[in-house]
């Protein structure tokens, strides 16, 4: 890739990007020399393009999320197309309320479907319950054993739909995750959905005070529902925990809330919610509508915070890129640099809109089209 302007997510200036197979080789001049060598090699001239790694979205209901109307309002599966042409070459995905009909095994086989169709994927082992669902006998067993498990998740705290747990139920399931990441060589983290209870994040603070639970274990989601839960989530993220922002129409307007009021950006990320059910619930708890998350909102709301809210890119780009990768432990994801999986993202410099997308070194977004489909699209 010539003569980009490349983000590590810092600023690197113009330079070429040499991919070999599924890897960065180089970030600088590269020779004109290498067109010489006998091997296949394909030249993108990047001019007037930002070069960023791909997309990392840490919140994703791969095989479908909801029900909370009924077995009508169960949302579908995501397919591949939806996820690359968002920009993102790699996801974490997740149960939500129903760990009933969902299965960890479904989620499972999901995550190792898309990664054969070539993106990377990870998932969380649990659901909104605690004790919640796991694949083997626990959730420290599935993080030592099953490959594609980094953490637990997503937990349900704040939120009618939880199972109510108490401080001590919480601490010991983060305790176990971070147990199993340790043996296991993984984030082992704990992924939290808050809703809208009094509580907030109450639970959290007080495990990090009173149990020996490192804070960078905790990672909670749905933080912009209120002014005083983010003020609260800004409190926590100060602490050492991760703090993340569901994408939506209004995700610019709380990233400035969130750095006016002393936020550690380094403990910020967003996510989709992708394929996650929206429902919506009056004061009594009463569903009153329902929708479906979409992962294009991701990128949507990364350009608008740029381009509508007047962020610069060195501020915005880690928070879908290196903190989540940070986050998660994902040591080869999330950063531009030698040896680190070939996940890049060309965007027109102007406007930033997608013109090629890359996963592991493999092209499945060109000149803005989606090139490589899912099985069964």
């Amino acid at each position: 890739m010539k003569n980009g302007e490349v983000y590590a997510p810092e600023y690197l200036g113009k330079q070429d990007v040499l991919v070999i197979d599924n890897k960065i080789a180089q970030i600088g001049a590269v020779s004109d020399k290498i067109l010489e060598v006998d091997l296949e090699i394909e030249v993108i001239n990047a001019e007037g393009c930002i070069i960023m790694p791909g997309i990392i979205d840490p919140h994703v209901h791969l095989i479908g999320g909801g029900g909370e109307g009924g077995f009508a309002t169960r949302t579908p599966e995501i397919q591949l197309s939806d996820i690359v042409r968002s920009g993102i070459t790699t996801v974490v995905g997740c149960l939500g309320t129903d760990g009933t009909t969902r299965h960890m095994t479904s989620l499972l086989a999901k995550a190792r479907g898309l990664e054969e169709e070539g993106i990377s994927t990870y998932i969380y082992t649990g659901n909104y319950h605690v004790p919640t669902p796991t694949i083997t006998s626990s959730v420290k067993d599935d993080l030592i054993i099953v490959d594609k498990v980094i953490g637990a998740g997503e937990i349900a705290l704040s939120d009618s739909r939880s199972a109510q747990p108490s401080v001590h139920e919480i601490a010991k399931l983060v305790a176990e995750a971070r147990v199993g990441g340790l043996l296991s060589g993984k984030a082992g983290v704990t992924h939290f959905h808050i809703g809208p209870g009094k509580q907030r994040l109450q639970f959290l603070h007080q495990i990090m005070e009173e149990y020996e639970i490192p804070a960078a274990k905790i990672y909670c989601t749905h933080i912009t529902r209120s002014p005083e839960l983010m003020n609260d989530a800004i409190a926590l993220a100060k602490k050492g925990a991760f703090v993340d922002m569901t994408a939506a129409s209004d995700t610019g307007e709380w990233f400035g809330y969130y750095i006016e009021n002393g936020g550690d950006l380094q403990q910020l990320t967003f996510s989709s919610d992708g394929n996650g059910s929206l429902p919506v619930f009056d004061e009594h708890g009463k569903l009153m509508g329902i929708g479906v998350a979409s992962t294009y909102t991701l990128y949507e709301q990364f350009v608008a915070t740029v381009l509508e809210r007047g962020f610069t890119l060195e501020e915005v780009i880690p928070v879908v890129t290196s903190n989540t990768a940070t986050a998660l432990h994902l040591t080869k994801k999330g950063r531009l640099t030698q040896g680190n999986d070939a996940d890049i993202l060309l965007l027109e410099k102007d406007s930033l809109a997608i013109k090629h997308v890359f996963a592991k070194g493999k092209q499945m977004v060109k000149n803005g089209e989606v090139i490589i489909k899912g099985t069964f699209e």
